[in-house]
C-alpha cells in the first residue's frame, strides 16, 4: 500500500505530510499541487490496490466503501493537530501511546526511521532549529491527547467535507468556492418582513 501511495502521489504531484494505514482505512494529511490531485491519487490507489488484492486472493469487485472524505485545513493552526490525529488513529486519537503504528509516518516524525517519501510542512520545520528539536517537540505532541474540541472539529470537518480553520480562513475559502465550506446555521432563516408603504 505504501509503495503504491508513494508512486501515485509522485505521479500526481501530491505532497504527503502524514499517513496511517490501518486494516480498514487509509488516512492522509496531504497538499496537492492542483485541485484534482488528491482525487486522482485516491482513485489510482483504490483501483490499483483492488486489482492487486483481487488477483492475489482470486476474487472480483471493489474493496473500498464509498467515496473518500476530505477537508481543507488551515496550515498555520490545524496542520500539526491533523497530523497527530492521523498518526494516533491506530491507538485512538485521544489516547497517549508509547508505541508507533507499524504503517504510519509517526516513526519518521519522531526521528526513529527515515522516510524520504514524506514532505515536512512549514509548521513542522517551525518546531525547532535542529532535527532533534523538531522530533522532540513533535514527539511531545504525540504523547499528549489532543483536546476533545480539536478531535471533534477534525471529525466534523471530515464528515461534512467542511474547511477547518479560523473564521477568516473559512470566509476566504467561501468567497473563492462555489460549494459550501462550512455547515449552515440550523433552522429556517428568519423571515424578512416587507417594509410598509404609505
Amino acid at each position: 500500500m505504501l509503495q503504491l501511495l508513494r508512486e501515485v502521489a509522485a505521479q500526481h504531484h501530491v505532497a504527503i505530510h502524514a499517513y496511517s494505514v490501518l486494516e480498514s482505512r487509509l488516512d492522509l494529511v496531504a497538499t496537492p499541487d492542483q485541485a484534482s490531485g488528491l482525487s486522482l491519487v485516491m482513485q489510482s490507489v483504490a483501483r490499483r490496490h483492488a486489482s492487486a488484492f483481487n488477483r492475489r486472493h482470486g476474487r472480483v469487485g471493489g474493496l473500498w466503501e464509498g467515496r473518500f472524505r476530505a477537508a481543507v485545513i488551515e496550515p498555520t493552526s490545524w496542520l500539526l493537530p491533523c497530523m497527530v490525529y492521523v498518526e494516533r488513529l491506530g491507538h485512538g486519537a485521544q489516547a497517549a501511546a508509547a508505541v508507533s503504528l507499524p504503517c504510519s509516518s509517526e516513526a519518521a516524525h519522531r526521528g526513529h526511521a527515515a522516510d524520504p517519501f514524506l514532505v515536512h510542512p512549514a509548521a513542522y520545520w517551525a518546531l525547532g532549529n535542529t532535527p532533534f528539536e523538531r522530533e522532540m517537540a513533535y514527539g511531545s505532541m504525540l504523547e499528549h491527547a489532543l483536546p476533545d474540541r480539536q478531535v471533534q472539529a477534525i471529525e466534523a470537518a471530515l464528515r461534512g467535507g467542511w474547511a477547518l480553520g479560523s473564521d477568516r480562513f473559512v470566509a476566504q475559502l467561501a468567497s473563492a468556492s462555489s460549494r459550501p465550506v462550512a455547515p449552515r446555521p440550523r433552522g429556517r432563516p428568519p423571515k424578512i418582513r416587507p417594509a410598509h408603504q404609505i
